[in-house]
C-alpha cells in the first residue's frame, strides 16, 4: 500500500515536502515515482527513485527545484519541492513497481501500485 501526504496551499517561491508511506513490501527493492495531475490535464511524471540506490530521474520542468529521496527504515519516500510555481498546482500521486525499464520511468503503465493523491496548490 502507498499513502501520500503533505500537500497544501503555498505561495509561489515556497516549499513543501510530500511523503509517500509504504507498507507490504521492502522499499529498497522497489522503484517509486511521483506523478501529478493538474486540473483539466492528464497525469504526468515528476520524479522517480530507482530501487537499490540505482539513481533518480526528474522531469525537465522540476529539475533543480525538486528532490526525491527515500528512508528505507521508515518505509517512506519524500519529494522535497522548492521554489514552487503556480504551474506546479496539481494532485500528486506516488506509485511503485518492482520491475522497471529505467528509460520508461515516466510511463504510468510501468507502475503496479498507486496511492491516493495529495493536493498541492501554489497561489498568492
Amino acid at each position: 500500500q502507498l499513502q501520500a501526504s503533505g500537500g497544501g496551499l503555498v505561495q509561489p517561491g515556497g516549499s513543501l515536502r510530500l511523503s509517500c508511506a509504504t507498507s507490504g513490501f521492502t522499499l529498497d527493492h522497489y522503484n517509486i515515482a511521483w506523478f501529478r495531475q493538474a486540473p483539466g490535464k492528464g497525469r504526468e511524471a515528476v520524479s522517480c527513485i530507482l530501487s537499490s540506490d540505482a539513481g533518480t530521474r526528474y522531469a525537465d520542468s522540476v529539475k533543480g527545484r525538486f528532490t526525491i529521496s527515500r528512508h528505507n527504515a521508515k518505509n517512506t519516500v519524500y519529494l522535497q519541492m522548492n521554489n514552487l510555481k503556480p504551474e506546479d498546482t496539481a494532485v500528486y500521486y506516488c506509485a511503485a513497481t518492482a520491475y522497471l525499464w529505467t528509460t520508461d520511468w515516466d510511463k504510468e503503465r510501468e507502475y503496479d501500485y498507486w496511492g491516493q493523491g495529495t493536493e498541492v496548490t501554489v497561489s498568492s
